[in-house]
């Protein structure tokens, strides 16, 4: 990542006419460490980044850039006390530091039991997933005993993940911040009205802090319900995550009508009809490997399918794979989880893929966006999202302009080497425990290959560290 783009992620405003080097400079032919404070709202911890040694000069310039905008520069001599004095302080920043962002619902409600019915049915309906990979959420949890008035009304299970979604509001709702409302109340989004499922407004939920401490939580159809009541704060992860345990189930006619259950997924058959009759013809000419994508429809399947013409252009590439690598490399355009076009743009690290899972190694992906367009990165190529075959949770297939080809097996200079793909693949050993995580779990390792920096990734603060120690030797 380059230093204008670390500048940019983290500092509110830079202005440069102060500094010894212009930005191209310090970019290209310096080495920089530059102290970085989080923006407000973040906690304010300091990171330390070491720019390339290789082509420094005899001082090192070192910026301080605040969260108000406000900039020191100077020069410091590349002596051993001093850099021994940084990688000091960077290790004590490192250690004070917070990892990742990410949370594990599960996990968190699987620490009170008295949501354990809760818990799971936020597993069951796949909600749990949904809240894991969205970056602000707050969760209206009802007990057990809440939850069985609910279940006593025999709801369907797509019903009854209305009914949940209902419950998950798409911003941050402390236990301070319900008692500082705006009038005493405000209107939130929950996942429900996000979702494309409720009809105008009725997935809004009304907020109302009343007198006396007392704030309660209504949908916008209720039909005449009483609100439910905000008993406790359970965890908060400031601007992150809040679950919030609520009196009972909120009462919602739109999000409690019978949902028809979805019409099988036919894979072959919808990429043929839809400019992808290649790519469904390897998946026939290789049955295991379409049982693999098959296994996978109900749970959650995201498939990213090369149109036709990309698979004409790729046939000689293909052809030159053996037997495995052409699975794998099928299999490496499937995804174990349902993702939409909105959780592709939002969903930050690496996505595993069902070759992560078949063999245990790296495989993955990366996603970036601009705009309306996505585009799907390997380390060898990059393909844009041409089309939506289907968007149907569980399921999610987009049409792709190229083949996407896994690192583990092609090089960028010498495309197709089947003999050297587990030499590739080696170094890489964790794929199978972090798709186990689910597809919101994000690792060093994946922060480290979707370029360190990025706020919120903990790979970040372990780079930066190599990077200072780095600086640290060769000045030795």
């Amino acid at each position: 990542m380059t230093i204008e783009r670390i500048l940019k992620n983290w500092a509110t405003s830079i202005s440069f006419g102060s500094c010894l080097f212009t930005k191209k400079e310090i970019e290209f032919s310096s080495t920089v460490i530059v102290i970085l404070i989080k923006p407000q709202r973040y906690l304010n911890y300091l990171a330390l980044v070491a720019g390339s040694p290789l082509s420094a000069p005899n001082s090192v310039p070192l910026l301080f850039l605040a969260s108000d905008g406000e900039e020191a520069a100077f020069t410091m001599r590349r002596s051993l006390p001093t850099l021994l004095a940084v990688a000091v302080v960077l290790i004590l920043v490192v250690g004070e530091a917070p990892l990742a962002r990410g949370y594990n619902i599960t996990k968190i409600l699987a620490a009170h039991p008295e949501f354990s019915t809760f818990n799971h049915y936020l597993t069951v309906t796949r909600l749990a997933n949904e809240i894991n990979r969205r970056q602000t959420i707050t969760l209206l949890a009802v007990d057990n005993s809440g939850m069985a008035d609910l279940l006593a009304k025999h709801f369907s299970i797509l019903t009854i993940r209305n009914v949940l979604a209902l419950h998950i509001l798409t911003d941050y709702y402390g236990s301070k911040k319900l008692h500082q409302l705006t009038h005493s109340s405000t209107l939130a989004s929950s996942v429900f009205q996000s979702s494309g499922r409720a009809i105008g407004t009725t997935g809004y939920i009304n907020i109302t802090d009343h007198r006396k401490g007392r704030v309660t939580f209504s949908s916008e159809d209720a039909g005449g319900a009483p609100p439910v009541s905000f008993v406790k704060s359970v965890k908060e992860m400031p601007y992150d995550l809040s679950v919030l345990e609520v009196s009972s189930i909120m009462s919602s006619p739109e999000a409690e009508a019978p949902v028809a259950p979805p019409s099988p997924v036919n894979l072959t058959e919808l990429m043929s009809r839809k400019g992808c009759r290649a790519f469904a013809d390897l998946l026939l000419a290789t049955p295991d490997v379409l049982e693999n994508f098959e296994s996978n429809l109900n749970d959650g399947l995201t498939v990213l399918c090369p149109i036709d013409s990309a698979i004409r252009a790729f046939a000689d590439k293909y052809k030159n794979l053996t037997a495995p690598g052409k699975a794998s490399l099928l299999l490496y355009h499937g995804t174990p989880a349902y993702y939409s076009p909105q959780l592709l743009k939002s969903r930050k690290g690496a996505f595993p893929t069902l070759a992560t899972d078949t063999h245990n190694k790296k495989y993955k992906y990366t996603v970036a966006k601009s705009g309306d367009s996505i585009t799907v990165k390997t380390h060898i190529v990059s393909a844009t999202i041409t089309s939506t075959i289907i968007d149907q949770d569980p399921d999610a297939i987009y049409a792709i302009d190229k083949v996407l080809q896994p690192q583990e097996l092609f090089k960028p200079e010498d495309p197709v080497t089947p003999a050297s793909a587990p030499a590739a693949t080696k170094k890489h050993k964790h794929g199978a425990v972090e798709a186990a995580d689910g597809p919101g779990a994000t690792s060093d390792e994946e922060a480290s290959d979707n370029a360190a920096f990025r706020a919120g990734a903990a790979g970040r603060w372990f780079t930066a560290s190599a990077a200072a120690m780095a600086v640290l030797v060769l000045a030795v």
